[in-house]
């Protein structure tokens, strides 16, 4: 065989572990936002914002959340122009900071997506059981509907980047419409006591707590930064990622103020704190009933099913590129990373998703969990380690353009990304410590505390990046020209 053979072949692989996609801005902007499920935020998050937040003026928070991750995203679309590959947080880091920050970066940041998506998972499964018991129907263990969940989603992860965009599309369409529809009416009505603006006052604004407003607003963005992992599957990257990137911050923290408001107007000003305490899961369903009627409310029933069962799907999404990524970077086996030849997809990295996803539902199922304590276990752990994540990608960007003098903007290098970095450090802080509020961890009282839970959850936080200061350890050592190749394999293969 000869030289010119062997290197065609090479050349060939290679080039079947790019991925491959068609996807638009208005594409990559929906994936993203179908992460945060907007439905299920406004239904579930919203009501604990009233309560333990800033009261009526919470929905200015999202407006001030906006702002911050605006600040995060102008560094991240600036840097993503001079990355040759799809820019997870792994490869930010990577390139920023270095290998060995990288590789910690990469296993927090797997972490912090799987953790969210069997969040999600588990609190789908244990809502569709109780819709077929409500229904009249059978009694079917949640983790079993969970299972046939995981599934689906991993059909779809299957196959090409286009038909998991289509299908995102149509659900967060209908459920972001149905909102809109419910705060148009609400407006157009006269809500309870007349359109009132009492929210965006200062003194309600900064009634409260309004830390904990910050927190929980921040928390309702998750999914927003994963425009950067589809670069290689979009239509001109250098214009799509940034329009997505900005497009989806802006539609989220618009939407979620706007909802918020609604619902204050639609409930008003004096009585929404008591309405959401008499119970916050099904505010939302009140409100919908009122001003929709009882059609409205079998609307937002199902499409809060569809909401959850989207940020699944964009979640799996998202973490079969990690996958892929730190695969081509010789992190994780080799054969994580092919792509399918007629999909152009990471098929293997689905498969592996899928098998850790269902592995994790039945151990959690056979210990007894209930899903309601994996929703907020889980989501505590995304929430704390996804905004770590992006106030260190923040400072890859300003150590990056410090040091390569690529980009000379002091706006785009310097100035927004450590604002972004500061209002995300503050907002880490304060995620931390309210850590057991978050996760639902309380005392004899019942009143938040720290405790075995939080404290668990919290040091699995601590332990995902000690994995891959400890991989990049033993690669230094026993592999140096391995760990040398980490960033240079992104080179090759784009």
């Amino acid at each position: 065989m000869d030289a010119s053979t062997t290197t065609s072949r090479s050349a060939g692989a290679e080039q079947d572990r790019n991925l491959r996609g068609n996807l638009g801005a208005v594409s990559v902007t929906f994936m993203v936002i179908a992460a945060a499920a907007p439905l299920t935020v406004v239904g579930g998050l919203v009501p604990i914002g009233y309560l333990v937040g800033n009261g009526i003026g919470f929905p200015v928070m999202f407006l001030v959340a906006t702002v911050i991750l605006l600040l995060f995203s102008v560094g991240l679309t600036a840097m993503s122009r001079y990355l040759p590959k799809a820019g997870s947080f792994f490869v930010f880091a990577t390139h920023g900071l270095g290998r060995t920050p990288g590789l910690a970066t990469a296993y927090l940041a797997l972490i912090c997506y799987t953790t969210v998506q069997i969040a999600v998972f588990s609190y789908l499964g244990a809502t569709i059981s109780s819709s077929i018991v409500l229904l009249g129907g059978p009694e079917i263990p949640w983790w079993l509907l969970t299972l046939a969940t995981v599934a689906i989603v991993g059909a779809l992860g299957f196959r090409q980047i286009e038909l998991s965009s289509r299908v995102l599309v149509i659900v967060l369409l209908a459920e972001i419409g149905i909102v809109v529809l419910l705060g148009v009416v609400i407006l157009v009505t006269g809500g309870a006591d007349g359109v009132t603006y009492g929210s965006f006052l200062l003194e309600n604004v900064l009634s409260g707590a309004p830390a904990l407003g910050l927190m929980f607003a921040i928390a309702s963005f998750i999914g927003f930064e994963s425009t950067v992992v589809y670069r290689d599957e979009v239509r001109t990257p250098e214009r799509t990622i940034p329009r997505a990137t900005y497009a989806s911050a802006i539609v989220i923290g618009v939407f979620y103020a706007f909802a918020a408001w609604a619902i204050v107007v639609g409930v008003g000003e004096g009585a929404i704190v008591d309405e959401a305490a008499a119970d916050p899961t099904t505010l939302i369903a009140r409100v919908t009933e009122q001003y929709l009627g009882p059609i409205g409310s079998i609307a937002v029933a199902v499409l809060f099913l569809g909401s959850m069962f989207a940020a699944v799907l964009s979640l799996h999404n998202v973490l079969t590129r990690y996958h892929h990524a730190m695969a081509n970077a010789r992190v994780l086996p080799h054969r994580v990373g092919a792509v399918h030849p007629r999909h152009g997809s990471p098929h293997v990295a689905s498969i592996v998703q899928v098998a850790t996803s269902g592995l994790a539902i039945i151990v959690l199922a056979l210990i007894g969990f209930a899903p309601e304590n994996i929703f907020a276990w889980f989501a505590g752990i995304g929430t704390l380690a996804i905004v770590i994540l992006m106030a260190v990608t923040c400072l890859a960007v300003v150590v990056y353009f410090a040091r390569t003098r690529l980009l000379r903007s002091p706006w785009h290098t310097v100035i927004a990304p450590a604002l972004g970095f500061l209002g995300l450090a503050v907002s880490a802080v304060l995620i931390a410590a309210n850590f057991p509020l978050l996760v639902s961890d309380v005392d004899a009282e019942g009143n938040p505390a720290w405790g075995p839970i939080s404290i668990t959850l919290v040091a699995v936080v601590v332990l995902a990046p000690v994995i891959g200061l400890v991989q990049a350890a033993v690669m230094r050592a026993r592999a140096p020209e391995a760990y040398a190749q980490i960033m240079r394999r992104f080179d090759e293969n784009a």
